[in-house]
């Protein structure tokens, strides 16, 4: 039977990518059966198997489920049924967290690169569809800046998004993040996670744990949630557990989004940071200029080159960088400065936090402090300190950690709305360019018409999108790079002395 040949190969492929030991084949593949509600094997001659990966055997496997009544052809379904057979290859999170901190000892690399090997090879982290995503780098005066249109995600049939509508709502788990989704076999609305296992952290004596995104933007994109279910929250705490995990693992930067609307992440409601091992544009920024602080000769201080707000800290001593950073917190939660368009209040409506990001970069401690503003006005309702009206046909959505960094991620309209930008600059006939982007399409095609061309038409877009979200971050920054921005971070900057 085909089914047997497909069984048997994902068996193969999961003894090659270390997933399982020859001692387990007979118990796993006998699990598996079990869910496909076959009785009986026959074994096939292993020439004849094709050279298939774990995501398309998945794949197809899931196919013969839907094709026998097994489950229905539901994306969902099909998600959840997925999760389950690769589980049958995964050993228990006691298990992994063994395996883990055994490799640790030897080193902490190799300890995350077993663990992001397993995430991907289990299919936990979805690489299949992440290789879909358009990636590409643009050049601007503060670096390469990464830009990634998300096509990783697939949109779910409208049958699976009217049972999620009818489904009875539980709180269990109470969110993504939550540690209870280790292993929950998913339900109509909420994720498959039977093949999801995570790394048990102690950041200050707390209980934290690291997994991987399912979609990473980035090499290694890790986050590290809290057990407990409490809102995001900046506070001195925050920089003492970023700099602790950045000891435990140095490779590793770790940051937090914001804790306010508007210049927040998605979720608020679970404290979590995210990281990695990856080098950002915002990381090898250049200083702009250095000050110092009182009772703090040990740590370096300066103001990033970056088209946002950043104070650089770095020092030997990590007591020291969070002093220093509970300092520059709690000045900035209060401060106004009305000539630039700062509040840090409305009534009791508080505007000013933090995104902080923790690394080690030479030997030091680095602790960079990104300073945010979520005030809105009549003129910008979504945010005076979040992308203008003019750049929301590339980018609407809110400033987050990832975005600070320097990394865009932006929606998968965009793959074929640019596409027919560049029909548009071409002079075809039959472009339909999306009215929001119509009139930046008019100014490409004025500016560009006499060079663009079949073969360099796309790479002239792409810079383009890439220069608009250079703008994105300097709607987002809060002191602008101009003579009266500059005058007001040095104000505040007086006021850390």
């Amino acid at each position: 039977m085909v089914i047997d040949n497909l069984v048997q190969q994902l068996i193969d492929q999961a003894l090659a990518a270390q997933l399982i030991e020859r001692e387990d084949e007979v118990y796993v593949r006998n699990q598996v059966l079990a869910l496909l509600q076959l009785a009986a094997f026959k074994e096939n001659d292993a020439s004849e198997n094709t050279t298939l990966d774990i995501p398309d055997l998945l794949e197809q496997i899931v196919d013969y489920a839907c094709e026998q009544g097994i489950i229905e052809d539901l994306f969902d379904e099909k998600e959840m049924f997925s999760s389950k057979i690769i589980n049958c290859f995964i050993a228990r999170p006691s298990s992994v967290n063994q395996s883990f901190y055994e490799k640790y000892r030897q080193d902490p690399e190799t300890a995350t690169n077993y663990f992001y090997n397993l995430s991907k090879n289990s299919n936990y982290i979805q690489m299949k569809r992440i290789r879909q995503n358009i990636e590409y780098k643009t050049a601007t005066e503060y670096g390469d800046l990464d830009i990634t249109i998300n096509l990783s995600k697939p949109e779910k049939d409208p049958k699976s998004i009217e049972l999620e509508r009818a489904a009875q709502k539980t709180d269990y788990p109470k969110c993504l993040l939550c540690v209870e989704n280790e292993g929950y076999a998913g339900r109509i609305g909420h994720p498959a996670r039977s093949n999801h296992r995570m790394i048990r952290v102690n950041l200050l004596e707390e209980k934290w744990y690291l997994q991987y995104s399912p979609y990473v933007y980035y090499n290694e994109h890790c986050i590290v949630l809290s057990e407990t279910h409490t809102d995001m929250k900046i506070s001195t705490k925050t920089f003492e557990r970023l700099l602790s995990f950045v000891e435990q693992f140095p490779h590793y930067f770790l940051g937090s989004n914001a804790d306010i609307p508007i210049v927040g992440g998605s979720i608020l409601s679970h404290e979590h940071y995210q990281g990695g091992n990856y080098q950002f544009a915002m990381a090898n920024a250049e200083q702009d200029w250095t000050f110092k602080m009182a009772g703090l000769s040990n740590v370096e201080c300066s103001v990033v080159k970056w088209p946002m707000s950043v104070i650089r800290l770095r020092s030997e001593e990590i007591s020291s960088l969070v002093e220093a950073g509970a300092h520059i917190l709690a000045k900035w939660k209060n401060y106004s400065d009305e000539t630039v368009g700062i509040l840090a209040n409305t009534g009791e409506i508080p505007h000013n936090t933090i995104t902080p990001i923790a690394r080690k970069h030479s030997g030091l401690f680095e602790l960079d402090l990104v300073l945010r503003n979520n005030r809105t006005s009549d003129e910008h309702p979504l945010g005076i300190f979040h992308p203008h009206a003019d750049v929301h046909h590339i980018k609407k959505e809110n400033i987050g950690l990832i975005e600070v960094m320097g990394l865009a991620v932006l929606p998968a309209r965009l793959k074929t709305e640019l596409e027919e930008v560049e029909n548009f600059i071409l002079g075809r006939k039959e472009a339909l360019v999306a009215d929001y982007h119509l009139n930046w399409a008019i100014e490409l095609r004025e500016r560009y018409q006499a060079v663009a061309e079949e073969s360099n038409v796309e790479s002239i877009v792409r810079e383009e999108v890439g220069k608009k979200f250079l703008r994105v971050l300097e709607d987002a920054g809060v002191f602008k790079r101009n003579e009266a921005g500059t005058a007001g971070f040095k104000r505040f900057i007086q006021t850390l002395s």
